[in-house]
């Protein structure tokens, strides 16, 4: 009963992240780093006031910390949505989708090497099926050279917003990782603002698009953040990683449902095959060494003067 609890929060946050890619059409004439520093401010906001709610400290970085916790704000948050939204210009949506549906590989060989582990045979089999699902739902699409390149780009974020925290989920927990990563993500953003756009045009911002970033911030940013975190910190970044394949489905689902129309014969088979993957990668594994991931570890207790590794 309780081997999958610690899955249930990161696939409810993939479900989030792929509802985002229909939420973010309203954003495309949008100014883009403006938006997102408004976005990521208000998300930081929130999470600021949820861990208060919850009387969860927020440590404060030291050293290095400040290095990897920069990294996932500058390649999760900042340059991933820079990759989404100019790679979409060049490419069809699909073909973006399909390379950041390829994280679980990278994340099953780069997130237990990370931990100080050896990459498991069993999930990157898993990966590398969900990856093969995935292409499957989302199909393929017209692109450019450039198009590839956003689109490789997009992969690498995506899979650093994971490998980027590891280091720091111990002593941080999904809490604080999430806090300083988002505040952070604000602050990039909006130096960029002020550099290449006219930030007041955010004003002129309509009530849809108004609605989508407010959407972005809470459920995509905020809520999100916080339940992938927990995951990664209780099972790992490896076996996590495979959860990644739950959000190109969430897309196509959420895209029919919103006037996309029914998916057509490959799209079932990828879905299929997708879950065929995750419970071959997230089954409970037998006890017989190093098989599976195992999590991160976890700090001292609050009353410590520590965050906890989990909300």
């Amino acid at each position: 009963m309780n081997t999958f609890a610690p899955l249930a929060p990161g696939a409810l946050g993939m479900v989030l992240v792929g509802s985002s890619v229909t939420v973010s059409r309203s954003l495309v004439h949008a100014p883009l780093f403006a938006t997102q520093a408004v976005r990521y401010a208000a998300a930081a906001l929130l999470l600021i006031a949820f861990a208060r709610a919850a009387r969860v400290p927020i440590l404060r970085p030291r050293g290095r910390e400040w290095l990897w916790l920069a990294g996932i704000a500058a390649t999760g948050l900042l340059l991933f949505n820079v990759a989404v939204v100019r790679g979409v210009a060049h490419a069809e949506p699909a073909v973006i989708a399909v390379a950041v549906a390829s994280v679980p590989v990278l994340l099953g060989v780069l997130g237990p090497l990370l931990e100080g582990r050896r990459p498991t045979r069993r999930i990157l089999a898993a990966a590398v099926v969900v990856v093969a699902g995935a292409v499957l739902v989302e199909g393929t699409g017209r692109t450019d050279a450039a198009g590839v390149a956003w689109a490789a780009l997009a992969l690498a974020c995506e899979a650093a917003f994971t490998l980027l925290a590891v280091p720091v989920l111990p002593r941080h927990g999904p809490w604080g990782v999430s806090v300083h990563a988002v505040w952070l993500g604000a602050v990039m953003p909006a130096g960029l603002a002020l550099l290449t756009e006219r930030p007041a045009d955010v004003l002129a911002l309509g009530a849809a698009q108004w609605a989508a970033a407010g959407y972005l911030a809470v459920m995509v940013t905020a809520v999100a953040f916080l339940l992938w975190y927990r995951t990664v910190a209780a099972v790992g970044a490896g076996r996590a990683g495979l959860l990644t394949g739950v959000a190109p489905l969430a897309a196509a689902a959420i895209g029919a449902l919103s006037g996309g129309g029914v998916p057509g014969p490959p799209v079932w088979l990828g879905l299929v095959v997708v879950v065929a993957g995750l419970a071959a990668g997230l089954r409970a594994p037998r006890r017989s060494g190093n098989d599976d991931p195992s999590p991160v570890r976890k700090g001292p207790r609050p009353g410590k003067g520590r965050a906890p590794a989990s909300p």
